[in-house]
């Protein structure tokens, strides 16, 4: 897959809730390979992003899988986690407001609230169940993509805060934007 099949908002499936993953089959495993290539298809074409990690729904899968960077430091680094049916436990720390952009809304990025560490169960590629404790940058990418298999947005967290969101400058750097024009006019909030 590539990253023009990557579904961005106002498409309806986005704001779907995912089904749960009962067997992992070869169609499961072909699901994730296709994640993966449109999430590093997508990062090829940004000079100045990665793609931190992707939801089976934003290629139109209403599937319950998730895939997160590996690591987030080297642009050369493109290897994934996987993390089937994903679900958080709990929620810990305090709740920060932080930086996020998503690969289903175009050029917009908002400044998102969100708990500082997560506990989280789900399914390894094997079927294996796994919990981990994530912090800081990785719990914020958990919770954006576990939103998104619940069919939820980040924008969703903001939408009623009009200095939150930001689009990228030419050199890389997040600018205010217009929310009258760049946000209520983007089709983020039709259902």
């Amino acid at each position: 897959m590539k990253k023009e099949d990557i579904i961005t908002l106002p498409n309806p499936s986005l704001r779907q809730k995912s089904k749960k993953i009962k067997v992992i089959d070869a169609a499961t495993l072909k699901l994730i390979k296709e994640m993966t290539d449109a999430a590093l298809d997508w990062e090829d074409s940004r000079p100045h992003e990665i793609s931190a990690a992707l939801a089976a729904v934003q290629i139109n899968a209403l599937e319950r899988v998730v895939i997160v960077r590996s690591d987030f430091e080297h642009k050369e680094s493109r290897e994934f986690t996987v993390l089937i049916n994903p679900e958080i436990i709990k929620h810990e720390g305090k709740i920060e407001a932080d930086y996020e952009g998503c690969l289903s809304v175009k050029n917009i990025y908002g400044k998102v609230p969100r708990h500082t560490k997560i506990r989280v169960r789900a399914l390894d590629i094997d079927g294996n169940p796994i919990r981990l404790r994530a912090e800081g940058f990785l719990a914020r990418v958990i919770q954006h993509e576990i939103d998104h298999t619940n069919g939820i947005v980040f924008v969703d967290h903001i939408e009623n805060n009009k200095d939150a969101f930001y689009e990228l400058d030419e050199q890389g750097e997040l600018q205010p934007i217009d929310y009258e024009q760049r946000v209520v006019g983007h089709g983020l909030f039709d259902d």
